[in-house]
């Protein structure tokens, strides 16, 4: 089949690529036309350098900690839904100057969109035909193709994420260079795309620049607030052992080694601020107020309801910190999506804090049981009204007075008066009479 005819159609009547465009995309999604053999007779075949992508496209995502299967299915031969074979067949045949870029400002998006959004190995098979048409575009080409992996895989899509945590906090089993032992914005985010620096080709890319460049093409992103919850109560459950094996191995030792305690403490503490917010910031990235909604409605509750990934009998130290990287984390992501003070978010705001904050009172007056550990539910209610008092107290004017109540009475009931009485205050004239009771009491 040739797509001569077409290209005759684009350069007497330019305006028609758009209609070209639009009917080929449709076509591809509705998911009925055979696929074409890329066999070099019909239709272009992409065997000269398929393979050579392919291998590139994974040393790219293993770079970053992504591991994924063969992408093409060994020897079987190239295959593309028909309408796709088509478009790329046609937008081959343009030429690469001033006077055709109006032409690939139109074609370029949607063939990006309706191969990356095609069954696999349709966006590999097409990196390898403009490959062969413009070698000087072979890196950039590479890249766009790994991050269209991300589109229908959310295995890697967790992986990602775990490598840019890996990446931030430093790990001594590096994932992407001996830079992310240190960690921090450097080993997340890198310098780029620097292929032409590279001796050899491309560089390595940092798994945060990789994230930054691929987030938007993720189709589904509902499963990224347990994903992210998840790895921030992980690393906090890993730096609260450390810390106690520490602790447990300097029993007996002289006072001089039990201040360096206190200094491991302190950096636990700051590893768990720095876990959660970035956690809070991806998350934020990744779906803003939307994701964070999902956040407080389902995931915080269904994770103490079930214990999710709690350990059973783990040590007090480690369920306390657990319960503080959630708050942190939790706070965070509310400032992010609805800020701190008054604002045009507030109303959204209010509905979300009420429902948190509802959920919290009725758990205190144990209306329903708890999955998980007692010290880490105890940790995150004081962690997070805590932060919310010192941080967000107009968060706190939006809390409805009953639920106010409530959460204070909770808090004398674990001993801690101060706080709730700073919660009432916080609430404003019309929780007077509820800080008197609880004075009084």
């Amino acid at each position: 089949m040739e797509c001569s005819g077409l290209r005759d159609l684009v350069d007497f009547l330019p305006a028609s690529l758009a209609i070209i465009v639009s009917y080929f995309t449709a076509e591809v999604t509705r998911g009925v036309w055979k696929p074409a053999s890329m066999n070099g007779t019909d239709w272009p075949s992409p065997a000269a350098n398929l393979h050579n992508i392919e291998s590139q496209i994974k040393e790219v995502l293993a770079a970053t900690g992504v591991h994924i299967p063969s992408l093409t299915g060994g020897n079987a031969p190239a295959t593309l839904p028909l309408p796709l074979a088509a478009l790329v067949s046609l937008t081959i045949t343009f030429k690469l100057d001033k006077s055709a870029e109006h032409l690939h400002g139109v074609a370029g998006p949607a063939l990006e969109s309706t191969a990356g959004g095609s069954p696999w190995p349709s966006t590999p098979i097409v990196a390898a035909l403009w490959a062969q048409k413009v070698r000087r575009w072979h890196d950039y080409i590479v890249f766009f193709s790994s991050r269209t992996v991300f589109k229908q895989d959310k295995h890697a899509v967790v992986q990602l994420l775990k490598s840019c945590f890996a990446a931030a906090l430093g790990s001594s089993n590096s994932l992407v260079s001996k830079l992310t032992v240190h960690g921090g914005v450097g080993a997340l985010l890198g310098h780029g795309f620097r292929s032409h620096l590279a001796p050899g080709g491309m560089s390595p890319v940092a798994p945060g620049f990789l994230y930054l460049r691929t987030y938007r093409a993720i189709y589904d992103i509902m499963f990224i607030p347990e994903e992210i919850l998840s790895l921030v109560v992980g690393v906090a459950r890993d730096l609260s052992t450390m810390e106690t094996d520490e602790h447990c191995g300097q029993t007996g030792k002289s006072a001089h080694r039990l201040k360096s305690r206190q200094l491991s403490l302190a950096v636990v503490m700051a590893k768990v601020k720095q876990a959660s917010t970035l956690g809070a910031s991806l998350l934020c990235v990744t779906g803003g107020s939307g994701l964070v909604q999902i956040l407080y409605q389902e995931t915080l509750p269904t994770w103490f309801l079930s214990g999710s990934g709690t350990k059973p009998k783990s040590e007090g130290s480690v369920s306390i910190l657990e319960g503080y990287a959630i708050a942190h984390f939790s706070i965070l992501c509310g400032a992010c999506a609805w800020g701190m003070n008054a604002s045009s978010l507030s109303t959204k705001r209010a509905q979300m804090i009420n429902y948190h904050m509802g959920f919290l009172a009725s758990a205190l007056q144990q209306k329903f049981s708890l999955g998980c550990e007692h010290a880490t539910w105890k940790a995150y209610v004081i962690g997070f009204l805590s932060m919310m008092i010192t941080c967000a107290p107009n968060w706190i004017s939006d809390v409805n007075l009953e639920t106010l109540r409530k959460l204070a009475i909770g808090l004398r009931w674990w001993h801690e008066p101060e706080l709730a009485l700073a919660l009432l205050e916080r609430g404003g004239c019309r929780a007077m009479s509820a800080a008197a009771e609880l004075v009084m009491s």
